[in-house]
């Protein structure tokens, strides 16, 4: 239960302490994992001080065993080494102090880091950390290009040096970290969020020579591998030489067998890129020389046709044509109407001959009783009556004397 204080009521530094102790005690025996930093073995004391450390952060405990517990590895476990210790936590009142009292000190063999390596790659993959749909492409040609490795190694000389032939405008920003033993992951991790955070960072270069499994074991750190799975920036990775195989490489977007493969494929060639470029203007000078040859040979044997060699030709043809039809349009309609007046002329001669008018020149006469109408029988006229006589010029009255 919490301890009840307040303002009024506060208790000792002293009780506070021995609380602590009290809730540490309560913690047990425990098994911890570690990397040795400091180890201390003072001739005479029966009493071997070790400073544990975590590797993947900034946090160390002190431990401290009898020498015979330490003997029992000492031909095994030196300072860098790992370690498995079964120990209980102790709080050192006076001081104020986290100790581990260590009953068994176990080195960590290369088979067994080789087999957790395995299982923590297994687990990462089913994440899909290490799935290729996530792995973005390199820039083509980087501006700023981050380096993360030793200070004053072979391999930041390489990353540099390489890049720098291949194409020599191009500028890095160098974090120098430690690459191996209990300060590698912290480091790492920090300088890698450091670049991916700048924006003038195109590309990020984490880079290290060769070395045995232990020296690499920094580069396959859980905590390292989800720092570079969440960069924006593409990584490449170029840890050791083409047999070595961290988890770094894994989850890196480009995986360079060496840090001279790592600049080979982040900067590219300008000897290369400028024989490529020369072979691109070749190339479209032939498909404009070529496009320029086949349309000039097209508009030639367009000018070359009939029609564009005499443009003029093919109107005058029209005309002429044209000429003709009008000349037979008017001698066709000449003689529709020369024949339509004879035969009008036909048709008012027959049309004269048969007329009323015709009949009265020959002597004949028409006569019209009062009413208007013409007298066809003797019978319809009585003696006495008057009758209108009309002739070929003009009519006259006359009477009826008698029938006939």
């Amino acid at each position: 239960m919490a301890a009840q204080t307040s303002p009024e009521a506060p208790i000792p530094v002293g009780e506070v302490s021995r609380l602590i102790g009290g809730w540490i005690d309560r913690l047990g025996a425990v098994w911890v994992e570690g990397q040795i930093t400091q180890l201390s073995r003072r001739p005479g004391a029966g009493v071997v001080f070790l400073t544990l450390r975590d590797p993947s952060r900034d946090i160390s405990l002190t431990v401290t065993c009898f020498r015979a517990v330490f003997d029992r590895v000492a031909d095994v476990v030196g300072e860098g080494a790992r370690v498995v210790v079964h120990g209980k936590p102790e709080w050192y009142a006076p001081r104020g102090q986290l100790s581990l009292r260590a009953a068994e000190i176990r080195a960590v063999g290369v088979g067994e880091l080789l087999a957790r390596l395995e299982q923590l790659k297994r687990s990462l993959a089913a994440e899909g950390l290490f799935a290729p749909e996530r792995k973005r492409r390199l820039p083509f040609l980087p501006q700023c290009v981050g380096l993360v490795t030793g200070r004053a190694s072979a391999a930041e000389r390489d990353v540099l040096e390489n890049a720098r032939l291949r194409w020599p405008a191009v500028r890095f920003a160098v974090r120098n970290v430690a690459v191996q033993g209990v300060h590698a992951v912290p480091q790492v991790i920090a300088a890698v969020r450091e670049l991916d955070a700048d924006p003038a960072v195109d590309v990020i270069i984490v880079a290290r020579g060769g070395g045995s499994v232990e020296d690499l074991l920094p580069f396959s750190d859980e905590e390292l591998v989800r720092t570079v799975a969440a960069c924006t920036t593409p990584v490449v990775s170029a840890i050791g030489h083409e047999p070595d195989a961290p988890l770094l490489d894994l989850v890196a977007d480009v995986r360079a067998s060496t840090p001279t493969d790592a600049a080979k494929r982040t900067v590219p060639d300008v000897g290369e890129e400028l024989a490529r470029v020369g072979q691109l203007r070749e190339r479209a000078r032939w498909v404009l020389e070529s496009f320029m040859d086949r349309e000039e040979r097209g508009l030639a044997a367009a000018r070359s046709r009939p029609v564009l060699a005499d443009p003029y030709g093919m109107v005058e043809r029209r005309s002429e044509e044209l000429a003709a039809l009008t000349g037979r349009c008017r001698r066709v309609l000449g003689h529709l109407l020369e024949r339509a007046e004879a035969d009008l002329v036909h048709t008012r001669a027959r049309v004269v001959a048969l007329s009323p008018a015709q009949t009265l020149r020959r002597g004949y006469a028409v006569l019209q009783r009062a009413d208007g109408r013409a007298v066809r029988s003797a019978d319809e006229v009585a003696p006495g009556e008057e009758l209108d006589a009309r002739v070929a010029e003009g009519g006259f009255r006359v009477t009826v004397t008698e029938r006939a």
